[in-house]
């Protein structure tokens, strides 16, 4: 059995879909709060696909849950500063609806599939993989 692809990971796809639409946003400021709150903001979001990415890769158990935790403890950081850009007015009522369905999508995500690490990578990601794609899922909507 080949092993699973990241991408494949319904997680991954979220995470990435959540770093994107922050990207769009972000892109779309002036100067200064871009190079400030703005940086933050975006390395917090890319690295939460950026640790489900390098936990698959690591080829143990221990190594990928530990890096799921990582990418938990990012998404908390994304909404640090999401709260942060909320409170300077930076995002519109709009932009706040999307990024709220995500983040509450997102964080259920992670934790899943962290309980599912454990007893046999291929299996438990396979499994993971399978029942991701036939639920219906925040990017579809």
């Amino acid at each position: 059995m080949s092993k699973p692809n990241f991408e494949r990971l319904r997680v991954y796809q979220v995470a990435e879909l959540f770093a994107d639409v922050i990207w769009e946003i972000v892109s779309q400021w002036e100067p200064f709060t871009k190079a400030t709150i703005g940086n933050q903001l975006v390395r917090a979001a890319d690295s939460i696909g950026a640790n489900i990415a390098e936990g698959c890769g690591r080829g143990s158990y221990q190594d990928n849950r530990r890096f799921i935790k990582i990418a938990r403890g990012s998404l908390n950081e994304t909404q640090h500063w999401l709260r942060r850009a909320f409170k300077r007015n930076l995002l519109t009522s709009q932009e706040i609806q999307e990024l709220r369905k995500l983040v509450e999508n997102l964080g259920p995500l992670l934790n899943g599939y962290l309980r599912s690490i454990g007893t046999s990578s291929v299996n438990s990601q396979e499994s993971l993989i399978n029942s991701q794609q036939s639920k219906s899922n925040i990017i579809d909507d």
